[in-house]
């Protein structure tokens, strides 16, 4: 499956697979399987620790990005931009998770794609 299709589905938290079932029933809670084609949305617990690492590994990035070009670029001092950034560090994770899984599940899906199995048990 191409990488385009596959971010284009996680950017709007769909099943990365067939691009149809939701991967999200509330904001945090996701259902165990596509409602459409039946894939697994958490394969096996601590599956979606990595997608922790994406979600903090971004908000890490930003941060550290606007801090330094706002400081070293626009020259407001660093007590003036501490509030603000402390508030993104906490607000953009909470507002990015769903993302970060979704990215996660795509990532896994063009890496390792899902197989259904059939109903003699092989695979297809």
């Amino acid at each position: 499956m191409r990488i385009r299709t596959l971010l284009y589905r996680a950017f709007r938290l769909r099943c990365p697979h067939c691009g149809q079932g939701k991967l999200f029933t509330g904001f945090f809670s996701m259902p165990e399987k596509c409602a459409h084609c039946g894939l697994p949305i958490e394969p096996q617990p601590g599956y979606y620790l990595g997608a922790v690492y994406v979600n903090y590994g971004l908000t890490s990035l930003l941060v550290s990005v606007t801090f330094l070009l706002l400081f070293l670029g626009f020259g407001i001092a660093p007590d003036v931009l501490l509030w603000p950034m402390v508030a993104f560090c906490f607000l953009f994770p909470l507002f990015f998770f769903r993302y970060a899984r979704s990215l996660w599940r795509s990532m896994d899906e063009f890496f390792d794609p899902y197989e259904e199995e059939s109903e003699d048990g092989q695979r297809r």
